[in-house]
């Protein structure tokens, strides 16, 4: 039995190495989420890759990293780079081929969206628009929450926090209605406080829905369908009646004593 462990364990290894051989990694980094999260959507929708996720590392820096074939990577990091500079967030961009398996059981590049998808989790906002007001200061983001789900037909989704008084909501609705709510929050965050940037997304690919933060009150969990279960049952025994002719007799005879 453990011979058999051990060769299971040795060829996974020997896949997982075998699939690295033809892999990068592509990190793009910003200084704003909103910024991140446009910059991810651009590297998703550019080439053929698989978004790992994003990693804050405080003072408003985040980096978004993708996985993918060598030459899909350079295309979408390149795409990413120019999105954040478009953005005037952008702040260096890195590609490694051919990544060794050590670097990836350390740093935070492996395949979370693989245990995201086999949690068994479902959001009820999923194939919405997304929506993304980022300020300087929390009191300002909750002005600015207020007045975009008084002005439009939007769900708050979740919040994030990135360090440097940097706080970014997170809304959900028809691409219409979130345009018309960031909008409205954007001029309440001026008001209160510090706007640092904004960001609608109208088609987000599942890859990016699945890296962002949500609420639990938006999330269900997938329940199993429970099928009827086909029972075999035991064929009864067969009782053998009294003769009925033999019966009426024995009454007779008790009813005569």
């Amino acid at each position: 039995m453990d011979g058999q462990t051990d060769r299971n364990s040795h060829q996974e290894r020997s896949q997982r190495q075998e699939y690295f051989k033809d892999t990068a990694l592509g990190l793009v980094s910003t200084k704003s989420f909103p910024a991140i999260v446009g910059t991810a959507d651009m590297m998703l929708k550019s080439a053929g890759v698989i978004l790992v996720g994003y990693e804050k590392i405080g003072s408003g820096h985040c980096t978004a990293i993708v996985r993918g074939r060598i030459s899909d990577v350079r295309l979408a990091v390149e795409a990413g780079a120019q999105t954040a500079e478009q953005f005037g967030e952008f702040v260096s961009k890195l590609v490694i081929p051919r990544p060794l398996p050590n670097l990836e059981v350390v740093l935070p590049i492996g395949f979370r969206l693989t245990e995201l998808s086999e949690s068994g989790n479902y959001s009820r906002l999923s194939n919405q628009a997304i929506g993304l007001l980022e300020t300087r200061g929390f009191p300002a983001m909750v002005g600015a929450c207020d007045a975009m789900l008084k002005s439009a037909d939007v769900h708050l989704a979740a919040y994030e926090k990135i360090g440097a008084g940097l706080c970014t909501a997170i809304i959900r609705g028809a691409v219409a209605d979130v345009a018309v709510a960031v909008e409205a929050g954007m001029y309440e965050a001026e008001r209160i406080g510090e706007l640092n940037a904004v960001m609608v997304i109208p088609r987000p690919l599942e890859d990016l829905e699945q890296t962002l933060p949500l609420a639990s009150c938006w999330i269900e969990q997938r329940t199993p369908v429970m099928m009827p279960v086909s029972v075999k049952e035991k064929e009864k025994e067969l009782i053998e009646l009294p003769d009925l002719e033999k019966l009426t007799v024995y009454v007779e005879e008790e009813i005569n004593r």
